[in-house]
């Protein structure tokens, strides 16, 4: 994503979304993502794979005609021996493969977006319990394109607090679009989990984007498409989630964004993640404050 702001051929390019039906045309792609004709799910695949130049070499499965869809196939298992992940709870790891799109401090309740571009932490959360727990933290926005892994791995370990699904807009969040759309994070669908940590509370918001037409979760599975489109707020006690640093906690079937959130003077992003920089799972991507 380019740190620079919104030009005319970026509003021009995102103009069609404020009018096309957002969460029909996700709920169609949902549909021929999931389709197992063997023809059909096959030509997705080859043809994905040519346009976004996907090496395949990486995955656990390598041969694109055994998956059983072309779903199972986006969201492929990693060999082991690619992404091995250092595990320490002194350091932050990165919990997806993708972009920084942006990253830093939380400034009071203020989060930027993009150049000239921010929201707030009300706008996002929802809760003002929620956000009195962030302001003043950090946060660093994840942006995972179409060719990349599509696992979501925790950055430490944690306990889950609450998950939370909140309705909204599926714009893209593709980087002409989070040049030009105000508050886009905040607008769009999104599930906002809440874990415990040793350094207090993680906050790891999925985000939903056009043609995302779903997220889940390891410990409630499918999560979106909702069928009913109301916030929905699950509380959890201590026991019923326990997860640890680099163990999965969910995936897009399709891709989209992770918004991670800590608390003030806890921790600290590392000097080289900056706005653009690639990242891949496991990597360390910050430190905690001692």
């Amino acid at each position: 994503m380019k740190n620079k702001a919104a030009s005319w051929l970026d509003k021009l390019r995102v103009l069609p979304q404020y009018f096309i039906p957002q969460h029909f045309i996700s709920s169609l792609v949902y549909r021929i993502t999931r389709c197992e004709t063997p023809w059909f799910k096959n030509v997705l695949i080859k043809l994905f794979i040519s346009v976004f130049d996907v090496d395949m070499s990486l995955a656990n499965n390598p041969d694109p005609e055994s998956y059983s869809s072309f779903n199972t196939f986006f969201t492929r298992e990693l060999s082991a021996e690619v992404r091995p992940i250092s595990l320490d709870e002194k350091t932050i790891l990165s919990p997806v493969d993708g972009a920084i799109s942006q990253v830093g401090g939380i400034d009071n309740d203020t989060i930027i977006q993009a150049k000239g571009k921010s929201y707030t932490l009300k706008d996002l959360l929802v809760e003002d319990d929620l956000v009195t727990m962030f302001t003043g933290g950090t946060f660093a926005t994840l942006y995972l394109s179409p060719k990349d892994y599509h696992r979501i791995h925790m950055p430490v370990s944690g306990q889950l607090n609450r998950m939370i699904y909140v309705p909204g807009k599926l714009f893209a969040v593709n980087s002409h679009t989070v040049r030009v759309v105000d508050s886009v994070f905040a607008r769009n669908e999104r599930v906002i989990n809440i874990f415990n940590t040793d350094i207090g509370p993680m906050a790891m918001v999925l985000v939903g984007a056009l043609n995302v037409g779903s997220m889940e979760t390891v410990w409630a599975g499918q999560i979106t498409p909702a069928k009913d489109r109301v916030i929905d707020d699950k509380q959890y006690s201590e026991g019923d989630v326990q997860l640890q640093q680099g163990q999965e906690m969910g995936r897009f079937n399709m891709g989209s964004t992770v918004i991670l959130l800590f608390p003030k003077d806890v921790m600290q992003w590392s000097d080289e993640i900056v706005a653009e920089k690639t990242i891949i799972v496991g990597e360390g991507i910050g430190s905690v404050i001692d």
